[in-house]
């Protein structure tokens, strides 16, 4: 295999098989290396939770061709399957010959991850020739970072044109208030669980926000989005708000795992954008948990977000973005504090 271009080229691979959240936070922080350094980004989304054909490169299948992100080159396509980088591999476990980096365990990826994070924290460049980011990289750059993949990676034009098209007919002169539940459906939900100590509860806490929110004073006619990966949550919120927004799609069955799964197919993949990008353009956006990845983009672009407490989470923060780029904060009890 070549490589196309000069042997001295440098090269940032941002490989993630990861939820859309995960994946575009992480190639944020792997762009900003690659910025820093003046180095080629690669993406390589092959083997991605969307797809079920290990050698398709998902960023392809799901986002429109991009060959530069803000002066930064990059490679996106399914040519990554024939592209061999230089050496030396930072973290250095990549120097390994290939058949002794089959098996990567995940206390070596969590390690992975916290060198990397090192290495960008630094803000130095390496000897390494390729740097290859294959590890949740969350929080590895600033938001500004984030904001720059968000403006600059869109989604293919038929499903750009799914999202214009719902918004058009349902968000059209309307105050929207999106609501993102992630319940894991079974799945590990490892920082996500603390919000899920008592399902019940967590149901009324977030039954409790909407409330809150949809009679705090509005614009414009109010309508409620709900997006989540399950139905029993759907089925819950739906009998409290009947009248509540949804997108068409399918789930698995109950206890079966996350919506970011082969068994959906490419369909699964296009759903998650849709909401991911709907919520974006909401007024309003409540997050639970707020540790899910998958609402960062609207918790970077819209004006008014509910997140709940990390360390407490009967209660919620309020964030507004106002004039001039200032922030107010302000904490509402939920419930009574005696519980």
């Amino acid at each position: 295999m070549q490589i196309s271009g000069s042997m001295n080229q440098r090269f940032v691979v941002s490989r993630r098989r990861t939820g859309f959240g995960d994946c575009l936070w992480s190639l944020a922080a792997a762009w900003s290396y690659a910025k820093r350094t003046h180095r080629t980004l690669a993406i390589d989304w092959r083997g991605s939770c969307y797809l079920d054909q290990p050698f398709v490169n998902a960023f392809s299948v799901f986002f429109e061709p991009i060959q530069d992100i803000a002066g930064v080159r990059v490679i996106c396509d399914d040519q990554i399957n024939q592209f061999s980088f230089p050496g030396p591999f930072f973290p250095r476990w990549w120097n390994k010959p290939s058949i002794d980096s089959i098996f990567r365990p995940d206390e070596q990826i969590f390690r992975e991850r916290d060198e990397l994070r090192q290495l960008f924290e630094s803000q130095a460049d390496c000897d390494a020739n390729t740097v290859v980011c294959d590890a949740c990289l969350m929080w590895g750059c600033g938001e500004d970072a984030e904001r720059q993949i968000f403006r600059s990676v869109r989604p293919r034009s038929e499903i750009q044109r799914r999202i214009d098209a719902i918004y058009r007919d349902q968000f059209a002169g309307h105050s929207i208030i999106g609501v993102h539940v992630r319940h894991g459906n079974g799945e590990d939900i490892m920082g996500h669980t603390p919000y899920w100590a008592d399902p019940e509860f967590a149901l009324q806490q977030v039954c409790m926000a909407i409330h809150k929110v949809k009679e705090s004073p509005h614009p414009k006619p109010v309508k409620v989005l709900l997006c989540t990966d399950s139905a029993q949550v759907l089925e819950r919120l739906t009998a409290a708000f009947p009248e509540l927004m949804t997108i068409p799609k399918h789930f698995l069955t109950q206890q079966a795992g996350p919506l970011h799964s082969p068994a959906l197919g490419v369909d699964g993949g296009v759903s998650a954008l849709v909401e991911m990008y709907l919520l974006a353009r909401c007024d309003t956006v409540i997050r639970f948990p707020p540790t899910s990845a998958f609402t960062r983009y609207a918790r970077l672009f819209v004006p008014r977000i509910v997140e709940f407490d990390l360390n407490d989470p009967s209660r919620i923060t309020v964030i507004e973005e106002l004039p001039g780029d200032l922030e107010l904060r302000e904490s509402l009890n939920l419930v009574d504090s005696s519980r």
